[in-house]
């Protein structure tokens, strides 16, 4: 008897403890399991410097080899105090003002928005930019990274996608480093080997959009520019463009080009005279190519030529993609030509090279 009353109890609790027991997503959150996956190649994976570097560390630790890296995020006193004053600062379309510093075969922008840095270009043979070089392999450089077609960003909620061609992925790669950062190499495709470097921000990689982008949410737009503003944004421009170029001839060892203010003006005239009426040729809808141009000006010379490109981001990057242009790369290397003039007018961009009497 007093086993059929234990029997029965262990019935009655088994009936009343079913529903809690059988319960299954009944608004009760279960943890999934986490699943350990091997670590895909990334720049934070090979450079030490990048994973110390977070836009929250604004202090350069000096006993350590400083890269390009660790510029990322730091504050504007701190780059003071790590570079010293900059030889300019050029205003640009993106709300940031690159700071220009050049010395030691080096030559690097930095961008600088509301007191940080929010992106950095170098090129010249001793930028430092550990473990990697100027002059580098592609192949090799291919091996220490996972350069890859598509390459997500996460940014104020938003899903973002890149879509590289393969042409892309040969000539500027662009890769994740850490905390919201990402590194464009710019690859001299006729060497291949690097040539230039940039990191961004997420923000100002959306802005820039170098190749095609597909997204969930809104992209950053770039505030209104004044009429005076662009004509700042453009001349820093030219500066840039100048000095890049200059870098680049003396990676190949070819002699400097000097500055002429007067072949500026005509090339100028160029990229404002295909802005607005929508053309791209060294021929305007007139008939008039860079002879007539440098006639018109009474420019003397023993031979030019000249360099166009439009709707690229910003000198930087037309400067690369002129490199890797057979017929721009001839005249952007070229041993005869002593002047540079160029012009910028919105996103059209024109060099004018000369070969004037020394």
């Amino acid at each position: 008897m007093k086993r059929l009353n234990v029997l029965f109890l262990i019935i009655i609790v088994g009936i009343a403890l079913y529903p809690f027991l059988n319960q299954k997503d009944n608004g009760i959150n279960v943890s999934p399991t986490i699943e350990e996956k091997p670590i895909p190649k990334t720049a934070a994976k090979e450079a030490k410097a990048i994973n110390s570097t977070s836009p929250s560390n604004n202090v350069i630790d000096s006993t350590d080899d400083v890269t390009l890296f660790d510029y990322m995020g730091v504050s504007d006193n701190e780059l003071l105090k790590q570079m010293g004053e900059p030889v300019r600062r050029d205003e640009t379309p993106y709300g940031y003002t690159w700071w220009i510093y050049k010395k030691d075969n080096q030559y690097i922008q930095v961008g600088v928005e509301k007191g940080e840095v929010v992106t950095v270009y170098g090129v010249g043979s001793n930028i430092s930019i550990n473990p990697y070089t100027i002059g580098q392999a592609y192949r090799d450089i291919s091996l220490q990274l996972d350069l890859k077609e598509e390459v997500q960003v996460s940014y104020d909620g938003g899903t973002y996608e890149f879509h590289l061609s393969k042409e892309d992925l040969l000539k500027r790669p662009i890769v994740h480093v850490d905390n919201g950062q990402y590194m464009q190499l710019y690859f001299d495709n006729f060497k291949q080997e690097l040539s230039s470097v940039r990191l961004l921000s997420s923000r100002v990689l959306l802005e820039h959009r170098p190749y095609e982008v597909y997204y969930r949410g809104e992209l950053p737009e770039k505030g209104l520019i004044l009429e005076q503003d662009w004509a700042t944004i453009e001349d820093g421009m030219e500066k840039q463009i100048f000095d890049i170029t200059n870098m680049i001839r003396e990676r190949f060892s070819q002699k400097q080009v000097e500055w002429d203010e007067k072949v500026s003006s005509v090339a100028y005239g160029h990229s404002k005279d295909m802005a607005i009426h929508n053309y791209f040729s060294h021929i305007s809808p007139q008939g008039a190519g860079l002879k007539e141009r440098l006639q018109a000006k009474e420019v003397q010379y023993f031979s030019a030529g000249e360099n166009i490109a439009a709707q690229y981001p910003d000198a930087p990057s037309v400067v690369e993609g002129w490199l890797n242009s057979e017929g721009h790369r001839e005249a952007l290397l070229s041993e005869v030509y002593t002047h540079l003039g160029v012009g910028v007018y919105r996103y059209y961009y024109t060099q004018n090279f000369l070969e004037k009497p020394l």
